[in-house]
């Protein structure tokens, strides 16, 4: 899919991408004092920056567009894009213990903060929790909710062996509803990884098929049905969770034990998620639009990582099948009402 350079014409729209990956430099330093005791392999890579690794996931080298704000925002600007949503990335802090995981979510949401503070109209917040720990996640989405910027919540597909229907998170979800704030799915360790280590597959597959498991835990597990106003993005353009609720409904109609269900089966679920526009295809970005609605579409571009949308505005206003008002929704228009901005 071409993507031509959007600088001629920036101000088209007041675009905002809502999945844009951040570490700022403090979380990065308390990754590396801890690294020994957690077996936690870190390196400077001279000009590329710190490159991390936790036993199978491995992120980096983390380069300067990550980290540096002034860098980001020249690359913002180079796409036309006024608004990220800055968020984490793996490795999150689900592989540390109880006190050190306090400190990394502490540190890394009161960065998002001071990014807001420094750039309150183009960098807002999409805070992480340490979800393996419920109590102190519930603790933080109470600090969390009130520092400046802070738009939402950002969680893991699935933390550590827990899939996110179990009810030790049902606490946080339940505080998270109240607050009104949407929650960022994002996968970090995939399913199958052992058969997807070559071939960059972990990312290619696991994680669209990561948003489907999750997607169907969140439907068939009653968090859904139980939290009714409480609201779930999805990445990926939903992975492969749009392309196979048919035949998760299908199997709603067929077994008993997925009766439960409040709504009529997991296809009148769908709207109940949004979905970015990270999916790699007009005829994905046009079957979300047309299947799911236009209202329910949020522009991303997964920066910045190597297979990231260099240009995700053109992304949506070079798409050849969706009217002006649907692109105008996606560019900025839907983030602008559900986040608040």
């Amino acid at each position: 899919m071409a993507q031509a350079n959007h600088s001629n014409h920036p101000d088209r729209h007041h675009a905002v991408d809502i999945h844009a990956h951040y570490f700022p430099q403090a979380f990065l330093d308390l990754i590396a004092a801890n690294a020994g005791t957690y077996g936690f392999e870190h390196r400077m890579v001279e000009g590329k920056g710190p490159q991390f690794k936790i036993g199978h996931l491995a992120t980096g080298p983390v380069g300067r567009k990550f980290i540096d704000l002034d860098a980001r925002l020249e690359a913002m600007d180079g796409q036309g894009v006024e608004v990220h949503l800055l968020s984490l990335s793996q490795p999150m802090a689900y592989w540390a213990k109880r006190d050190l995981a306090q400190r990394l979510t502490e540190t890394y949401n009161d960065g998002l903060a001071a990014a807001h503070e420094r750039n309150p109209r183009r960098l807002y917040g999409l805070t992480t929790l340490p979800m393996h720990e419920p109590d102190l996640a519930v603790r933080e989405v109470e600090r969390a909710s009130k520092l400046a910027g802070v738009r939402g919540f950002y969680m893991a597909t699935h933390v550590l062996e827990r899939e996110l229907s179990d009810p030790a998170f049902f606490p946080v979800y339940e505080r998270i509803e109240s607050l009104g704030l949407p929650i960022f799915l994002h996968p970090v360790e995939v399913i199958g990884y052992q058969r997807l280590a070559t071939h960059y597959l972990t990312n290619l597959l696991g994680n669209p098929f990561e948003s489907a498991i999750a997607a169907a835990h969140l439907i068939f597990g009653g968090v859904l049905d139980r939290f009714p106003k409480l609201t779930f993005c999805l990445p990926h353009a939903g992975g492969a969770f749009p392309w196979l609720v048919g035949r998760l409904h299908r199997g709603w109609e067929k077994r008993e034990e997925l009766r439960h269900l409040k709504l009529e089966g997991p296809v009148a679920y769908l709207r109940r998620f949004y979905y970015d526009t990270v999916g790699y295809s007009d005829h994905v970005l046009e079957y979300l639009t047309r299947v799911i609605g236009a209202d329910r579409v949020l522009m991303g571009s997964d920066y910045c990582f190597p297979i990231a949308y260099e240009q995700p505005v053109e992304i949506v206003t070079r798409h050849p099948q969706l009217d002006e008002e649907t692109k105008h929704r996606i560019v900025e228009a839907n983030a602008r009402q559900l986040l608040n901005l």
